[in-house]
């Protein structure tokens, strides 16, 4: 009996689909909740993702390569810069990323001082990557229609998410990066950036005041770049640390980090792209 070469594909990185699609499902439920009823409330949903997120990346630097991070002052430090960033404004919450810097060098000194520079290395990296990236979603939220903004963002970052899938798993065939992320292909990026930059057009036109189109579409396909770049970097650090996923709070997506590789560096581009369109 001849057998046929075409076996059916897995799911994507062996996740248990109906599992992944409950969960994000609630976590949609409570964000638009937050987001729409209270905006304190979504700056507290924010805070506590930074939170576990930070937590997540530490917990699995000191599991796989030994490294010490000051946990309480860079917990303490992420949860201030998006509180603060909200109500204060990106100025103060630069300085308390620095300020953090700072704390954790003297934390550190509890410890004998053998590898001191790589721990606070890897602490002022992961106060940059997580907390202060953060931060600009506070910010888009603390605009008059911050709300809609949030929206925006959260949906053409998603729609690069899925536009790759659909296209990749359909049409894939020429990998994008194969040492990284050998799941994703070129043309799984073409469709990410195609229906994130026609999601942008559509709620730029309608959701943002003085908004146009064409704004959506140049802040759809750059969001849809910097999503794929941050979905790759995590991979690498995930590849460095020889793991799979960064926990395993999220019933088929794995942890909260593995959640936000892609929204964390789309957020400061989306919050600059819409202070440039039309003011921040």
């Amino acid at each position: 009996m001849a057998q046929t070469d075409q076996q059916p594909r897995k799911p994507r990185g062996g996740r248990n689909l109906p599992a992944a699609i409950g969960v994000g499902v609630g976590l949609g439920a409570v964000v638009a909740a937050s987001l729409f009823v209270v905006k304190a409330v979504f700056v507290a949903v924010v805070a506590a993702a930074v939170a576990v997120g930070v937590w997540e990346l530490t917990s699995r630097l000191a599991e796989r390569k030994d490294v010490r991070v000051p946990q309480v002052p860079l917990l303490v430090g992420g949860v201030g810069m998006v509180v603060t960033g909200y109500f204060e404004g990106g100025q103060w919450a630069a300085a308390i990323l620095a300020v953090t810097g700072l704390a954790m060098m003297v934390a550190r000194m509890s410890a004998p001082p053998e590898n001191y520079l790589r721990d606070i290395t890897a602490g002022v990296f992961t106060a940059f990557y997580v907390p202060f990236l953060a931060t600009f979603v506070a910010l888009m939220l603390a605009a008059e229609d911050g709300a809609w903004r949030i929206l925006l963002f959260l949906v053409v970052t998603i729609c690069s998410d899925t536009g790759a899938y659909a296209v990749g798993y359909k049409f894939g065939r020429n990998k994008l990066a194969p040492t990284i992320s050998p799941g994703k292909t070129r043309e799984g990026l073409a469709g990410g950036i195609g229906l994130s930059m026609i999601a942008g057009a559509l709620l730029m036109q309608y959701l943002i005041d003085d908004g146009t189109w064409w704004q959506g579409l140049v802040l759809g396909g750059c969001a849809a770049v910097t999503a794929t770049l941050g979905d790759l970097a995590e991979s690498m650090i995930k590849r460095d640390l020889g793991i799979k996923d960064m926990g395993t709070l999220l019933p088929g997506h794995g942890g909260i980090m593995d959640r936000l590789d892609s929204l964390l560096p789309t957020a400061p581009v989306v919050w600059l792209l819409l202070a440039v369109f039309v003011g921040s």
